[in-house]
């Protein structure tokens, strides 16, 4: 069963959808470098998957986002959609 069937998605795919990082491969580089957390622990793997649900800190750009995934989305798509992906805490 995929990720997307068991209602989840990779972290590196959802953190690109939501706009959080041009690319997926830029998104994955930050989560290998330590600077993405799922619900309070440290990840590593850009595969780790996110549900609906839990909070993902992200240290990027020179500031630290504490976001709740809403929904895990199905492309990247413009700005406004993007921010339907999460709310900010």
């Amino acid at each position: 069963m995929s990720q997307e069937a068991a209602g989840a998605i990779r972290l590196d795919r959802w953190l690109h959808h939501a706009r959080l990082f041009k690319t997926r491969t830029l998104a994955a580089d930050a989560i290998g470098a330590g600077g993405i957390r799922v619900n309070g622990q440290p990840c590593s793997k850009p595969a780790q998957a996110v549900r609906g649900g839990d909070t993902v800190t992200v240290s990027a750009h020179g500031r630290v986002r504490v976001l709740r995934v809403r929904l895990l989305g199905e492309r990247r798509g413009p700005a406004s959609e993007a921010a339907t992906l999460y709310e900010e805490l």
